[in-house]
Parts: structure tokens; sequence; C-alpha cells
């Protein structure tokens, strides 16, 4: 994978993160780099669960040679920034 592509990467997943964050209600301090990091886990989050429910990968950009799903980065991002949201609304109350 070439530079480029990384950035490419990088690029993609941060918008996948920010639309993560934003279906998950959840609020998450940070910006750019916080939503990379949600797009990547995500991705990684989403794919799992889509697996192991036998979905298929509907919408995923080849990016040097690397599938990068975008539908499953955005879901799994959304239910990750939820998760969050979760434990830390039950963490305050106690």
């Amino acid at each position: 994978m070439s530079f480029f592509d990384l950035l490419i990467l990088l690029v993609i997943s941060g918008v996948c993160g920010s639309i993560g964050r934003a279906i998950g209600g959840g609020v998450t301090r940070g910006g750019c780099l916080v939503s990379i990091v949600i797009g990547f886990i995500g991705a990684l989050l989403g794919m799992w669960l889509a697996r192991k429910m036998g979905l298929p990968e509907i919408f995923a950009v080849n990016i040097g040679g690397t599938p990068f799903p975008i539908v499953w980065s955005i879901l799994g991002g959304a239910l990750f920034v939820a998760i969050l949201g979760l434990i830390g609304r039950i963490g305050r109350k106690g």
C-alpha cells in the first residue's frame, strides 16, 4: 500500500466515522482523528457482526488491494458510539 493509498483510506475512514458518530448519537469528543479511529473500529466491528450473521459486503471500496467496507464501517461506528454513550451514562450515575 502506497502513501497515497493510505491517505485515501484515512479520509474514507474519517468520513465513515463522522457519519457513524452522527448516527450513533453519542457525545464523543474529538475531531478528525477520533472520527478516523471510529471508522476503523466500526469497520472491524461491522464486518465481524456481518460475518457472524451471514450478511454479504454491501459496498466496499478497494484501496491498494485492500477492501474497505463502507456500509459496515458506518453501522459498526454508530454501534460503537452508541455503546460508548451508554457506558458513559452508566458511569456518571454511579
